[in-house]
């Protein structure tokens, strides 16, 4: 029997979610993401520093802001040379609620790559999935830069992305799941939210339905994952993101993963969502749970940001 991995993988592109070309290399995943927490990790380890010490010395006149860039596109023109399909890169997420900054930060990571001979149909740019991300996007799009929504913790999110023509966005899983664990405390039982009952699986499978019912074509890829049994309730999803720790436990597990997501299965009936600035605050600001974990999420990003910026301040000796 085959494993769950490759089981998976008749059902859903499987991405690797790490900045750890090793682990690429041994699971084979179609795509790789990165953020700036995977990447501040991945310098600080011996394997990964002279990436980031050939960076700095081969531009030493460049800003923190450039050097930043460059390392980044350094790790995915590295990820390329391991991945048959695309690298997501993300942009400063101190630029969140900066529409024009955003762009003009796009735009400088397309030009590094394509300088390096990456075409920009490889390449995914990364973005919070607030009003202004979404705004920058829609902009991008429609220069032929791709882009990938993160941070997005509901339908709402997901509607004006749709509107906008993104390429991808990325609803996350586990952070859904770690916000209603932690509010219902001692009531939670674990064993009444596992599979389909899982919040997160559940509000990736209601972007789902949304998008399939109404013939979206933007990508849909499940992220932040806490457990196995989260990614084998999103079988059939469009593609997953994965740790390297939980594509090895899929990959040393024998077993099937039958598709739990199918287009067949949207229901008639759902009701469209406004995608315009109002409804998409609204229903965001009333959505304690996403509102709240996007906040969280831009804060956490922007804290590894600067401590990235250290690294590469202390490399300019």
């Amino acid at each position: 029997m085959s494993s769950q991995l490759d089981a998976l993988r008749n059902h859903t592109t499987v991405v690797a979610d790490t900045g750890d070309f090793e682990a690429m290399k041994a699971l084979r995943p179609t795509d790789a993401t990165t953020n700036p927490s995977l990447i501040l990790k991945a310098v600080q380890q011996d394997a990964y520093r002279p990436l980031l010490e050939k960076t700095a010395r081969d531009h030493r006149g460049a800003s923190t802001a450039e050097l930043m860039d460059r390392l980044l596109v350094a790790f995915g023109r590295a990820i390329l040379d391991i991945v048959p399909g695309r690298v997501s890169t993300e942009v400063d997420a101190r630029l969140s609620f900066d529409t024009r900054a955003t762009i003009e930060r796009a735009r400088s990571l397309i030009a590094l790559y394509e300088a390096a001979g990456v075409p920009r149909e490889r390449v995914l740019i990364k973005i919070a999935s607030t009003w202004e991300g979404i705004q920058a996007a829609r902009a991008l799009q429609s220069e032929g830069v791709r882009c990938n929504l993160t941070l997005l913790f509901s339908l709402p999110q997901a509607v004006a992305c749709a509107d906008a023509h993104v390429q991808l966005i990325s609803p996350f899983v586990g952070r859904i799941y770690d916000w209603h664990k932690k509010a219902a405390g001692a009531a939670w039982v674990e064993a009444d939210h596992a599979g389909g009952n899982d919040p997160g699986v559940q509000s990736v499978t209601r972007i789902y339905h949304y998008y399939k019912h109404f013939g979206i074509a933007t990508e849909i890829m499940g992220a932040s994952f806490r457990n196995v049994g989260q990614i084998l309730a999103l079988s059939g999803c469009d593609l997953l993101t994965i740790s390297p720790d939980l594509l090895t436990k899929l990959a040393s597990t024998e077993g099937d993963a039958p598709p739990q997501l199918r287009a067949s299965d949207a229901a008639a009936g759902i009701a469209r969502i406004g995608a315009d600035e109002v409804t998409f605050r609204t229903l965001l600001n009333e959505d304690a749970m996403a509102s709240e974990k996007l906040s969280e999420g831009i804060r956490s990003f922007v804290a590894d940001a600067v401590k990235l910026d250290a690294l590469i301040e202390g490399q300019r000796g």
